[in-house]
């Protein structure tokens, strides 16, 4: 959908009647298809005082759509929590559904809240299923791919996955869950434990919490281990207990793949220690940590850097920044591309110490550079310099925090080679707020 396109939308849904009864309907029938079609990863319609504000996430960015009447025959709101299956007269408590109906094979959840004027919702839109298979598929650099598909093979220990919300870590457990399916062969046993199950994979008995009956996710691990499993996908690690029984699976044979919050790979060890997870369990259970972002892609219409190198604080050579044009919505990118930073269990005496004494995320961090591992912002820098991304990109996603750390010395590694950057642009251009 051209810039051209999303005008034609929002007049299509202003000039609806919002007294007719079918209002809702036909508002709702015009949006999801056009958000599916722009490759929108989230739908967001705010109540407000003038009425409905609309906007969509493209490539990680919220948009504005339009603001419009939420309905006076029929609420827009109430049209979707009908096709989400949720119930419409509680007004008053959030609720999340999915829908009942399909667009174009993305299927959607709807999550809704109160607010101030009304209720609020908010629809994900899952990538398609065939989208991103295999971990080969994900576009990781060339290092990150092979060393995630070796760590595959092994037979026990956490693998995590971090990052924030929106980096895309359910894409690369699924990813990796149909990746273990597949090279299986049937003679492993593979079970999950999510909230909730947003894909169904083949070759996988999943499961999903449900906290009101008592079932959740640091219960559910304690009986899931007595169902005979040798892989384990715990959807995610929120609090101690059920990090704890993680652990305890990881380091009694099992392989146990899950998600964690955490800004760097080293940042994840320092919040565990800091959640209470003991130092021997950090130090011999975790096989492997890695941490991804999603970076918008320059669109074709960029531009070279003008003036000096140095660029919102990074050291860069060369580069180019966003211009925009209709073909971008004059946003100057289109798509995205995941760059990551995987940090191994640590074989290296120096780093197994710091992680033993509780050592501060920045100390574990320069240890494992210094051991080989290139960071987040070493590849992220290579990006700029190779002309995917743009030096603010790279402040919109990373921040100002850790640069000065991590930036390239005349000694530094290059983490990748132009082609290795190359081939992570092109290979995950659409990736999904997942």
């Amino acid at each position: 959908m051209n810039h051209a396109s999303l005008a034609d939308l929002t007049l299509q849904l202003g000039q609806l009647d919002p007294a007719r009864n079918d209002y809702a309907t036909r508002f709702v029938d015009a949006l999801l298809p056009a958000a599916r079609t722009v490759g929108a990863s989230d739908l967001h319609l705010q109540p407000v005082a003038g009425g409905l504000d609309v906007r969509w996430r493209l490539d990680g960015v919220l948009q504005h759509v339009g603001l419009f009447s939420a309905g006076e025959g029929s609420q827009v709101i109430a049209r979707l929590k009908v096709l989400a299956g949720l119930l419409t007269y509680r007004t008053d408590t959030p609720q999340e559904g999915r829908l009942r109906e399909r667009c174009g094979g993305v299927e959607m959840r709807v999550s809704t809240f109160p607010t101030l004027h009304g209720e609020r919702a908010v629809v994900r839109l899952f990538a398609s299923a065939e989208q991103y298979l295999h971990v080969e598929d994900l576009g990781l650099p060339a290092p990150v791919d092979a060393d995630l598909a070796r760590l595959l093979r092994e037979t026990s220990g956490a693998v995590l996955v971090c990052g924030p919300a929106g980096s895309g870590k359910t894409t690369t457990v699924y990813a990796a869950l149909r990746d273990l399916v597949r090279w299986a062969g049937g003679q492993k046993s593979i079970v999950s434990l999510e909230d909730p199950i947003e894909a169904a994979v083949a070759g996988v008995a999943q499961s999903q919490v449900h906290p009101p009956s008592g079932f959740d996710l640091h219960a559910g691990l304690r009986s899931l281990m007595r169902q005979d499993p040798e892989v384990i996908l715990v959807g995610e690690m929120r609090d101690p207990a059920t990090a704890e029984v993680v652990f305890q699976a990881a380091l009694t044979g099992h392989l146990v793949l899950t998600t964690f919050h955490a800004g760097s790979a080293a940042g994840a060890i320092s919040r565990l220690a800091d959640m209470g997870i003991e130092p021997y369990l950090l130090r011999s259970g975790v096989r492997a940590i890695l941490c991804q972002r999603l970076f918008r892609r320059l669109c074709d219409c960029s531009r070279p850097l003008a003036g000096d190198a140095e660029r919102l604080g990074l050291a860069i050579n060369r580069g180019h920044e966003a211009r925009g044009c209709a073909e971008c919505h004059h946003t100057g990118y289109r798509g995205r591309f995941v760059l990551a930073e995987l940090l191994e269990a640590p074989s290296d005496e120096r780093l197994g110490r710091a992680i033993l004494a509780r050592s501060d995320a920045g100390r574990l961090e320069r240890l494992a550079m210094a051991a080989g591992m290139a960071t987040l912002w070493q590849r992220a820098l290579e990006a700029v310099e190779q002309g995917w991304t743009s030096p603010s990109e790279v402040r919109r996603v990373l921040g100002v925090g850790r640069a000065s750390a991590t930036t390239y010395t005349a000694e530094s590694p290059r983490p990748n080679s132009p082609g290795e950057v190359e081939r992570s642009a092109q290979s995950a251009n659409q990736w999904m707020d997942v």
